[in-house]
């Protein structure tokens, strides 16, 4: 089954996000640490794709090998970041060959060092631009894109960013994953604007769970996503105990993604850093729980 179907059967979805580690131990390490998670059945897993492609390879052998190895459908990521259109066809081409079915179209962030995205000549400068191509090659991909509920950190404002993902959706996507977020009356007003503009595909909440506080003020400065007041006063007074830090934000975590699953929300798609205490944690928790059937 592709991500969308996988989606669409599950209600809900439950799905995790990972990075290619730098080494092959780290490597055997992820892949270890999913086969400990497999257990809790995840409907998907994704494998991120680095600045400017980086870790394009690793990211394809990941993929491969969590679905041969370890019995999970993974889903890569593919940005357009330093890319000719050529160069976007020949990979994509590589990726179906190796029977990599879902992916998640992504513009991508610039390589660390560079002052703002530009598009190479000859590349796409948006993620719709990446899912017309793909679509325009008619290979058999489910195709999902990211959102931002709190607005692109770049966008003007928050139409300006609704049209793009406007654009994105009528371009071809099957489903969206959000930016991580912390206030869920971000994504509940965010859903309603896009389905009032039309956009009816899946819209799956992505949430990370808090481990370590000045990870989570660089991640949400760099993506526009907003601490609420008493989650960032909680997590202050704490910030130096490291398993008090965890505790709270699993705690925070699980509540928050109750209330999204009791409110209709399809599923959750956890950042986990490559770690997987705290979701199983989580996980476990709403399994037990089961808020999506409490209306």
């Amino acid at each position: 089954m592709s991500v969308a179907e996988l989606i669409a059967s599950r209600r809900p979805s439950f799905s995790f996000e990972f990075f290619p580690p730098r080494d092959d131990a780290g490597v055997e390490a992820l892949l270890q640490t999913m086969r400990e998670l497999r257990p809790l059945d995840p409907a998907f897993v994704s494998v991120t794709y680095g600045a400017g492609g980086s870790t394009r390879a690793r990211t394809v052998e990941l993929v491969k090998r969590l679905e041969g190895e370890v019995g999970i459908h993974a889903m890569a990521h593919f940005s357009c970041v330093g890319s000719t259109r050529d160069e976007l066809v020949q990979v994509l081409g590589d990726m179906h060959g190796t029977g990599i079915r879902s992916v998640l179209a992504l513009r991508g962030d610039p390589p660390r060092g560079d002052d703002g995205f530009a598009a190479p000549a000859d590349g796409l400068a948006h993620a719709a631009d990446l899912v017309a191509l793909i679509r325009e090659h008619d290979l058999d991909f489910s195709v999902g894109a990211a959102c931002h509920p709190e607005a692109h950190p770049e966008a003007r404002d928050a139409a300006t960013d609704l049209a793009h993902l406007c654009r994105k959706v009528d371009a071809g996507v099957d489903f969206l994953i959000t930016q991580l977020f912390f206030d869920n009356s971000a994504y509940f007003t965010f859903v309603e604007r896009a389905r009032e503009a039309g956009v009816m595909v899946p819209i799956v909440p992505g949430i990370m769970p808090v481990t370590n506080v000045e990870q989570l003020e660089r991640f949400t400065s760099l993506c526009g996503a907003t601490i609420p007041p008493a989650l960032h006063a909680a997590l202050q007074e704490v910030r130096d105990d490291p398993q008090a830090v965890l505790d709270l934000g699993v705690a925070y975590a699980t509540l928050q993604c109750a209330e999204l699953l009791r409110r209709g929300a399809p599923g959750i798609h956890f950042y986990t850093l490559n770690r997987s205490p705290a979701t199983r944690a989580i996980l476990h928790a709403l399994r037990l729980h089961q808020p999506w059937r409490v209306r």
